[in-house]
């Protein structure tokens, strides 16, 4: 395994395969960097670098209880770039991901980033508050970390069916992706998901999206029940230079739903 320590001694457990120009994949909650294995197979194959990081108190990296906030896992990703001293990367998120390419583009990529994708992401801001009057209620959050706090093993295997959309009464579900989400999910630390969600849905983004100068893929699934596509709306009107595509049915989890297509509208973004 590819283990980097941080300044604090967290250990970062990441994937860099391949030569080429690096596309850097940060992924969403609870889950790990297998969640981009569709992506990194694809891209690889095209002749791409693709490196995928576990976030501090996710999948195989520390367990760690302190340092799970927006900040520090921008930080965190800064050390590792860095470390692996990439040049004119391309950093694509995917929920709360999205949040943390937003946070780290704006505060450390200058002169390395080339561009950026932002996939479901919980950017501008989720909690709903006198700014943010659309948002969603303090409450729906608060019920989700008490299921993390007290029950996450079952939370997490019933929680998989909003993030695929296999709840809607036409859809094909698929057992194998919900297991794997759940064995990802279980790999983390309670404590550090259980922090990480007020990082993703407390955390007003609005600052670095207007701070972002680079070119910015906006995606999102009109079908998504955790982040409505209506964020995808509001982050694109706040970046410099954005291009948003709406996929029309797709939920939350569309980076596995919908690879092909997902694959195929990063390639053509970050080809030309």
């Amino acid at each position: 395994m590819s283990m980097f320590t941080v300044k604090d001694g967290t250990q970062i457990y990441f994937k860099d395969w391949g030569k080429g120009q690096p596309l850097f994949f940060h992924h969403g909650w609870p889950l790990s960097a297998d969640e981009w294995d569709p992506q990194l197979m694809f891209f690889l194959e095209c002749g791409y670098r693709v490196i995928a990081h576990d976030r501090r108190g996710h999948g195989r990296s520390s367990q760690t209880f302190t340092g799970n906030d927006m900040d520090t896992y921008a930080d965190d990703v800064a050390q590792l770039v860095a470390e692996l001293d990439l040049r004119e990367a391309v950093h694509i998120g995917h929920s709360t991901g999205g949040g943390e390419v937003a946070r780290y583009v704006a505060r450390h990529g200058k002169g390395r980033v080339a561009k950026a994708a932002l996939l479901c992401a919980v950017t501008p801001l989720m909690v709903k508050s006198d700014k943010n009057p659309t948002g969603i209620p303090i409450e729906m959050f608060d019920g989700v970390r008490e299921a993390t706090a007290n029950s996450r093993s079952q939370f997490y295997e019933d929680n998989s069916l909003l993030f695929y959309g296999y709840n809607r009464p036409d859809a094909k579900v698929s057992e194998a992706i919900r297991r794997n989400w759940w064995r990802q999910g279980m790999m983390g630390g309670a404590k550090a998901h259980y922090d990480c969600l007020k990082a993703f849905s407390e955390t007003d983004f609005t600052e670095d999206l207007l701070q972002i100068e680079v070119p910015t893929l906006v995606l999102h699934g009109e079908d998504d029940q955790v982040v409505p596509y209506t964020y995808a709306k509001k982050t694109a009107g706040l970046l410099q230079n954005s291009t948003i595509k709406l996929y029309p049915g797709a939920s939350h989890g569309m980076p596995t739903t919908h690879a092909k297509q997902v694959n195929e509208d990063l390639l053509a973004f970050i080809g030309f």
